[in-house]
């Protein structure tokens, strides 16, 4: 088991954790301007990221839909627990909006995807890619509106949702898998945009880490706790019996239940600085929900690998 944890922090968190340095490093040296740098990844990045995968994902049938319901269930529980939290706290709109963000959106992808692989091997990915879709397409819908609603009220909020590359991109992908369009002949499209999902990790994860470096987030610790404690062990919690509801059994329940401990979304962080929406707390909620992964999601691999624990599913 030591040796299990061990792989896993030198092999998927150590290269997180410098693609973060990278960017921090980059910042410190030549001062980039973080609203460029946030622009370039929400409207060209993320958006090919979503048409590509989108695009390419293979459906399952009845356990694809049993995966966008249970993580739709995930999103909402963790929303309505967020929204409890802060009334209870008694934080102010725009803290309660990034609590909210911060809980609901998880890193399915960059950090999900290599963890999954490492502890559940092949059989992980084509469950995973459901999960990431609902979360990408989550993030820049009910995201980009909680956002802008810290900001705006009424159907002023719902505007800047309309505005956001990475909906038309999901809508342009449905369209193409709907009447079957040969999109991949299309090489002056096709070829860039796979270019730029691959290059997606790399610049968000930079992208983090200057926005990291040009956040004072010392003293943010005991203001996010609630972020940390709904994110890291909420979620775990939440999807224990939500695995039951949805009929996942054996690994396919582990793998559900681990996905949903990961650390906020790197997207949570750029969406709220393009908003204004607290980015301040967004950013803190991102760097240190991925530093304490590294000892609950350990732990939790640990828990499910336990004798008799995925038999018990």
């Amino acid at each position: 088991m030591l040796s299990l944890l061990w792989h896993v922090f030198t092999q998927v968190l150590v290269p997180i954790l410098v693609m973060f340095t990278c960017g921090w490093v980059l910042d410190r040296r030549f001062r980039l301007d973080l609203d460029t740098v946030v622009k370039v990844s929400i409207h060209l990045f993320v958006p090919a990221f979503i048409f590509v995968h989108l695009v390419e994902a293979q459906l399952a049938g009845g356990l694809a839909a049993r995966i966008v319901g249970f993580t739709i269930c995930m999103v909402a529980g963790l929303f309505l627990a967020a929204a409890l939290v802060a009334r209870c706290a008694r934080y102010n709109r725009s803290e309660t909006r990034t609590l909210q963000m911060a809980s609901m959106f998880y890193n399915s992808a960059n950090y999900g995807i290599p963890l999954l692989a490492l502890a559940y091997g092949n059989v992980a990915a084509p469950l995973q890619v459901f999960v990431i879709l609902v979360q990408n397409i989550g993030n820049f819908t009910l995201g980009v509106f909680l956002a802008s609603s810290a900001q705006h009220r009424g159907w002023r909020a719902i505007l800047p949702m309309l505005r956001q590359t990475s909906i038309w991109a999901v809508g342009v992908a449905l369209l193409i898998r709907a009447f079957h369009f040969p999109v991949q002949e299309l090489r002056w499209l096709w070829v860039p945009a796979n270019y730029f999902a691959d290059g997606l990790v790399g610049f968000a994860l930079i992208t983090l880490g200057v926005q990291l470096s040009q956040t004072e987030h010392r003293q943010k610790l005991s203001r996010i706790s609630w972020a940390l404690v709904l994110r890291l062990v909420g979620g775990p919690l939440l999807a224990w019996p939500l695995t039951l509801l949805f009929g996942f059994r054996g690994e396919t329940a582990a793998i559900m239940i681990l996905s949903a401990s990961f650390p906020t979304a790197v997207n949570t962080a750029l969406i709220a600085h393009e908003f204004n929406a607290d980015p301040h707390f967004a950013s803190a909620a991102v760097f240190w929900s991925t530093i304490f992964s590294m000892l609950t999601v350990t732990l939790l691999i640990a828990v499910l690998r336990m004798p008799g624990v995925v038999a018990a599913f």
